[in-house]
């Protein structure tokens, strides 16, 4: 099944997308005389419960018992509004070792050791649509070509051969990065944070592991799926890449997260950005290859009024448009001097 979370009233509801209709969760419930809740946080609360009855739901529609809303009607919003948590890994090497080549810097050996990732501002989570952003944002403003997950079930110490099992669903993710106050700040060896806090978008729906049953692909270390990644700016192909290329799976990822840590439902995860998925690393090899030929070169960000639509086979596209804040307010200009 395919869920979305969209507005009614100002606020969010959860509701289930077939092909170009949405069915509220609540409302459609009532066909099957059991009562599910009305949004995505809620409904999580009680997954495994429920995807029983979010089928008969489906099914209702189909014999004209239930009602649904056409999907052009609606404004779709983050399909899981306010996550409990946001973390994103690190799981594609190509993306880790080219962006280290591009900086002149040897590959870590500790990559292939263990699965890494950062929490991010579960508070600043998005849909598609316009995303503003800040002065400073718009300094090699950068996108992320990514997959995410979203857990289902609680669970604690979860070992990665069951981890796939607390998997709820995939989305697409962009994990916006504001490239000059991410390194200024790094300097200071405390990873990501006012570079990455701002903005990162998922959707445009949530979709269940049976729908991309026939795209998995079985490992000792969890499951991979077979999906096509695409990035567009403004409309021209920038970045292709395939789910299948993670060096670490969701599973590896999960059974990390979970060590000494209770995960819950809600919780977002995202799998770190496809080799060539973001203008840092796409600049960097440009600009190599450039030096190269005795060329110059020019870098490309994100600027205000783009467009950046990221594709996931199965998942669907993901598109946001950058506008400025009304505020010109700079950070970065009130460094404090050098004494």
């Amino acid at each position: 099944m395919k869920f979305v979370s969209y507005y009614k009233d100002s606020k969010f509801r959860v509701g289930i997308l077939v092909n170009d209709v949405v069915i509220d969760v609540e409302e459609g419930s009532a066909s099957t005389g059991k009562k599910l809740p009305a949004t995505m946080k809620e409904l999580l609360e009680v997954w495994n419960e429920s995807l029983s009855i979010c089928e008969s739901i489906v099914n209702n529609f189909h014999a004209g018992n239930t009602a649904g809303v056409n999907l052009d009607e609606l404004k779709l919003g983050p399909p899981v509004p306010y996550p409990t948590s946001c973390r994103d890994g690190y799981a594609f090497r190509q993306h880790v070792a080219t962006a280290r080549r591009n900086r002149g810097v040897p590959m870590i050996p500790e990559f292939d050791q263990y699965p890494v990732f950062y929490f991010t501002n579960h508070n600043a989570i998005y849909g598609g649509g316009d995303l503003i952003v800040e002065t400073d944002h718009l300094q090699k403003l950068d996108f992320e070509l990514e997959a995410a997950i979203v857990i289902g079930r609680h669970g604690r110490n979860i070992k990665s051969y069951e981890a796939d099992n607390y998997i709820a669903g995939y989305m697409i993710m962009n994990d916006f990065s504001a490239r000059v106050l991410q390194m200024e700040e790094m300097l200071l060896n405390l990873g990501p944070a006012k570079g990455k806090d701002f903005a990162t978008a998922i959707g445009p729906v949530l979709v269940t592991p049976d729908e991309l049953e026939n795209r998995k692909v079985t490992t000792p270390y969890g499951d991979k799926y077979d999906l096509e990644m695409k990035a567009y700016h403004n409309g021209r192909l920038i970045s292709e890449g395939n789910l299948k290329q993670m060096d670490w799976t969701f599973a590896e990822i999960i059974e990390r997260a979970s060590y000494g840590v209770d995960l819950y439902p809600g919780d977002i995860i995202g799998s770190g950005t496809v080799g060539t998925g973001c203008y840092l690393e796409l600049n960097g090899t440009a600009a190599l290859n450039a030096k190269e030929k005795g060329e110059e070169f020019t870098p490309v960000w994100l600027a205000e009024g783009d467009d950046i639509e990221l594709q996931i086979e199965g998942l669907g596209r993901l598109k946001n448009t950058i506008r400025r804040a009304v505020d010109d307010y700079s950070l970065l200009a009130r460094k404090k001097m050098n004494p």
